[in-house]
C-alpha cells in the first residue's frame, strides 16, 4: 500500500479548522506561560485568556514546542503510514520552533523536510495550504501510477515528491505578505519581536503604528497619528499589494472582532480577484506579543502548480 505526504505545521498558523482536517495537517502547540502556569496554545488557553491576562498586566511569555514534541508528531505521521513529512513553520526570527523541527528531522522514521517561512499566522498558514495541496495532488497521482492509470516513471520518487511540497510552500512564502496595526508596541517590546521598530518605541504613545513581516522580522512600514488613519491606510495597502492577482486574503485580531469583521467586508467589495477569505482571530501566543487591539490584513497570492 502506498504512503501519504504527511504536512506539519505549528499553532502560530491559525489555519480554519475545516482545513486542517481536510488536509490531515497536524498541529503541533507552542507554549504560552501567564505567571508560572503553563499552557498548550491551541488546546488549554485561548485568546481571550491571554487578552485578559495582559489587560490585568499579569507576566506573558510564550515558549517553543520541544524537539521530542516534533519527534512524537513525525513518529505519529509514519506509523499512520506517511511516505514523508514536510514541516512548514513560523519564521526562525521569531522563534526557535524550525529549530527543533529541525533536531527531530534529523532523527525521524521517514524522510522530514522542515521549511523556515519566515511568516507568522495565516501567512504562514497560507504556506502549509500551498504545501498540503500540493501533497494531495501528488498522492493522488501515485495512486493512479499504482492502479496503472498513470506513468510510474513519470510519478518519480519520495524524495522528488518531497522537493516538489517544500518548493509549493516556499513559492507562496515569497509572494505572500502580512501587514499589522497595534494599539501599542509595549508588548512587542518586553518580548523582543521587533527588530529595528525600536526605534517607534520613543514615540509610541504620539503614533499609530503599521508594521509588516519583512526578512523573516517585524519591522516598521509607516506611522499613522491615529487608530482611524492607520486601520484606513492598512485597508488601503492590502488593496494594493493584491493588484489584479488572484489571491486569497486573511483579516486577523484579537480582541477586535468588531473592527475586524468591518474591514473584511471593504476589502470584499474593493478586491475583486478576492479567492478566499478569512477573519479569524490570532491565537495566545502571537497574542502575548502584539496585545489586544491588534488588526493583520495577509495577502496571499494564488500560485498555481506546476503540472
Amino acid at each position: 500500500m502506498l504512503g501519504h505526504l504527511a504536512i506539519v505545521t505549528d499553532s502560530t498558523a491559525y489555519l480554519p479548522q475545516e482545513a486542517v482536517d481536510r488536509h490531515r495537517i497536524q498541529v503541533v502547540p507552542l507554549s504560552v506561560a501567564v505567571g508560572d502556569e503553563v499552557f498548550a496554545e491551541g488546546v488549554e488557553i485561548s485568546p481571550k485568556d491571554v487578552a485578559e491576562a495582559l489587560r490585568a498586566k499579569s507576566r506573558v511569555t510564550t515558549s517553543r514546542p520541544s524537539p521530542e514534541t516534533f519527534a512524537a508528531a513525525y513518529r505519529a505521521a509514519a506509523a499512520a503510514g506517511a511516505r514523508g513529512i514536510v514541516s512548514v513553520h513560523l519564521s526562525a526570527e521569531l522563534s526557535g520552533t524550525v529549530e527543533a523541527a529541525q533536531l527531530a528531522a534529523a532523527a525521524a522514521p521517514i524522510p522530514v523536510r522542515v521549511v523556515d517561512s519566515r511568516l507568522v499566522g495565516m501567512a504562514l498558514g497560507s504556506c502549509v495550504l500551498a504545501a498540503a495541496e500540493r501533497a494531495d495532488n501528488l498522492d493522488a497521482a501515485r495512486s493512479g501510477a499504482s492502479a496503472g492509470d498513470v506513468d510510474i516513471e513519470a510519478v518519480g520518487g519520495a524524495e522528488a515528491d518531497l522537493d516538489q511540497v517544500v518548493s509549493a510552500a516556499e513559492r507562496r512564502a515569497e509572494v505572500t505578505n502580512g501587514f499589522f496595526y497595534v494599539d501599542t508596541l509595549e508588548h512587542l517590546r518586553r518580548g523582543g519581536r521587533i527588530g529595528t521598530a525600536r526605534a517607534l518605541v520613543g514615540s509610541a504613545l504620539a503614533v499609530k503604528p503599521l508594521l509588516h513581516l519583512a526578512g523573516g522580522r517585524i519591522e516598521p512600514l509607516e506611522k499613522v497619528r491615529t487608530a482611524s488613519r492607520a486601520i484606513a491606510r492598512l485597508e488601503e495597502i492590502a488593496v494594493e499589494r493584491a493588484g489584479a492577482q488572484r489571491v486569497d486574503i486573511t483579516v486577523h485580531h484579537l480582541a477586535a472582532e468588531q473592527r475586524a469583521e468591518a474591514l473584511a467586508e471593504r476589502l470584499r467589495e474593493r478586491v475583486p480577484t478576492m479567492n478566499e477569505l478569512y477573519v479569524s482571530e490570532v491565537g495566545a501566543v502571537i497574542g502575548a506579543h502584539v496585545g489586544p487591539g491588534l488588526l493583520a490584513v495577509v495577502v496571499a497570492p494564488v500560485v498555481a502548480s506546476p503540472r
